[in-house]
């Protein structure tokens, strides 16, 4: 829905945005009260509920893509479509932090812990296989995020971290979570004459992430950079379309 509103705003960045390799958009769930649905694993919109969606940008043309964002939603108005009904924007706002910015709060941060809460379904492919992390393992999280992060940062702030490294030095302690199997997305079968879904496995929950005392200081500075960074750029794959999305503290 949100690429729809774009398109109509800048088509050549809708399709910049649509083409990136980098899951230059991220969305997080859409947070408020329910009603049930008379679907299966469905929930229905309360047409009297106020709802609150997140989105993070972490592509270098952000600006142009807020822009086509912002441009039909709020100056012109345009709803959200639904699979039944549309989505009213009502307020909005925005809020920016650089690369460097994060560096230095890393630099400067005491916190013994990150506390992630993952709020909607984190993806992650092991390596090059299809096979999907089922657990909130600190190699498989924080090399997500490295990996998001040197495809979209200044070239000389990009980080060189091992991931033998990360399980070294980082500690997991999983508060709750719990697994998930989730259509991403459905294509045409071509074989079988109809369309068919494609299903991800993951995650979703509470983990806090800790360092051994003898953690480098680069490396810790690196992970919690990262950590706040996972709030802009989600966790894993299809944070496009809602999943692996963070709240860290």
């Amino acid at each position: 829905a949100l690429l729809q509103v774009m398109q109509e705003s800048d088509a050549a960045i809708a399709k910049h945005t649509h083409d990136s390799p980098i899951s230059s958009i991220s969305l997080g769930p859409l947070e408020g009260r329910f009603r049930r649905s008379d679907r299966a694993m469905h929930k229905a919109a309360d047409a009297e509920e106020r709802y609150e969606l997140a989105v993070g940008i972490t592509d270098p043309k952000e600006a142009l893509i807020f822009r086509s964002i912002i441009a039909p939603l709020v100056l012109k108005e345009r709803n959200l479509p639904l699979e039944k009904g549309e989505l009213r924007v009502e307020e909005l706002t925005s809020s920016t932090v650089s690369f460097e910015d994060l560096i230095k709060f890393a630099g400067e941060s005491k916190d013994p812990y990150l506390d992630f809460q993952f709020k909607s379904p984190a993806c992650i492919q092991y390596k090059n296989t299809k096979v999907f992390e089922m657990f909130p393992h600190r190699e498989a999280v924080f090399f997500s995020l490295l990996s998001k992060w040197n495809a979209v940062c200044p070239e000389e702030l990009k980080m060189s971290m091992e991931r033998d490294d990360m399980a070294r030095f980082v500690i997991e302690k999983p508060l709750a979570y719990e697994t998930h199997s989730i259509v991403v997305n459905t294509v045409f079968d071509r074989v079988k004459g109809h369309a068919r879904p494609i299903m991800k496995q993951g995650f979703t929950g509470r983990c806090r992430y800790t360092f051994t005392k003898n953690a480098p200081g680069g490396l810790r500075n690196g992970i919690v950079a990262l950590a706040k960074f996972a709030e802009y750029s989600g966790v894993g794959s299809s944070v496009a379309r809602g999943c692996g999305a963070v709240a860290v503290g």
